[in-house]
């Protein structure tokens, strides 16, 4: 067996335009602005991750990016040898703190080589629980108008689980998921996502309203701050729709927190808050024992880092929800090879790794 050894950390941009704007009770984009790493062997190989600076959530920027995996993260990882995967990635996540999405393009990019290693796709690795995965589509926060519009059109490309942005405007949340509710049908799954957006009063008020109007919300993810786990418990004790935590649950240690407190009834894992895959299958290995499943999302981006995240989805059992439709929000996919999308059913490909090809020189600056 060939003997990979870590000789190189390259970091570039890699930029794609968005189909409409994407917008959040925290923020409105307009393209996919990230980094793109890759991790380089002495054998020619090459692994291959992505950050997106999400200054709002995870608090990085791309310039922060870049400057922890040149200043702090190479220097700990040139020299070791691929097989050594637990030694690397307790170097990488000792190597600087905070940082996540940093971490985790690089963690992504060595568990990409890790697979090549041993020519093994990593789902496999992982568990191969399943081959396919069900994806939502998000529909941004806009007016009840235009987005009953959207949610519509979504579902006439095929999509039956839409995630809904709220939070912006606690008073219309709830004229905008009614709106949605009346022309998609009853056969539609709905998620919320309020983003952090409402107060903990707010939020039981418009959940239980939501309740009342028989509008089936499937879950509400991140109803209040990230930081008041009172106020998440004490939504969680009062609603029967299921309160699932996001910017709450950055690492192992915060997802066994709420787990203790009964805080939530479940956890998005995204891979840009957990510093990686590493992290992630700690996270993934608590819920089993408390009983908690799990979603895997993402941030805004391309299909490098989402195909690590679907590969994680597809390996284990307790992930039941997937919202990694970020690939399909870009005017184009600059990246060959990884998953394949049919609308909301992703594929888990075979290919050694996350069986990564070319990419678009065009997206890459």
């Amino acid at each position: 067996m060939e003997i990979l050894k870590i000789i190189d950390i390259k970091t570039s941009l890699i930029t794609v335009p968005l189909k409409k704007p994407f917008k959040t009770a925290l923020r409105t984009a307009y393209s996919i602005e990230n980094i793109l790493v890759e991790v380089v062997t002495d054998s020619g190989n090459t692994g291959y991750g992505e950050a997106p600076p999400t200054g709002v959530i995870t608090g990085d920027t791309t310039l922060g990016i870049i400057g922890a995996i040149k200043e702090n993260i190479k220097p700990q990882l040139t020299g070791l040898k691929i097989e050594n995967i637990e030694e690397i990635m307790i170097k990488l996540n000792n190597s600087i703190v905070r940082n996540t999405s940093a971490k985790a393009a690089v963690d992504i990019a060595i568990y990409d080589l890790y697979g090549q290693l041993y020519n093994a796709s990593i789902y496999k690795l992982f568990g191969a629980y399943k081959k396919e995965i069900i994806t939502d589509l998000t529909i941004s926060v806009n007016s009840p108008e235009e987005m009953a519009k959207d949610s519509l059109d979504a579902v006439d490309s095929g999509y039956n689980i839409l995630k809904i942005k709220v939070g912006k405007d606690a008073k219309i949340d709830f004229q905008r998921i009614k709106a949605i509710r009346k022309v998609v049908g009853s056969k539609i799954k709905l998620r919320i996502d309020a983003n952090q957006g409402w107060s903990c009063k707010e939020a039981i008020n418009i959940l239980r309203k939501m309740e009342d109007a028989g509008l089936d919300i499937e879950l509400v993810e991140q109803p209040v701050r990230a930081d008041d786990i009172e106020g998440l418990k004490k939504i969680t004790d009062n609603v029967y729709i299921p309160v699932v935590a996001d910017e709450t649950v950055f690492s192992p240690h915060d997802a066994l927190n709420v787990m203790q407190k009964r805080a939530i009834d479940m956890i998005n894992i995204k891979l840009m808050k957990t510093g990686g895959l590493y992290n992630a299958l700690k996270i993934c290995s608590m819920a089993e024992t408390y009983g908690i499943k799990c979603m895997i999302g993402s941030m805004l981006e391309t299909k490098i880092s989402v195909t690590a995240a679907a590969h994680l989805a597809a390996a284990k059992s307790v992930i039941t929800k997937v919202d990694l439709d970020s690939p399909m929000l870009c005017t184009y996919d600059p990246v060959s090879g990884g998953i394949l999308y049919n609308n909301c059913k992703i594929t888990i490909n075979e290919d050694p790794g996350f069986g990564f090809g070319k990419i678009d020189p065009v997206a890459l600056k």
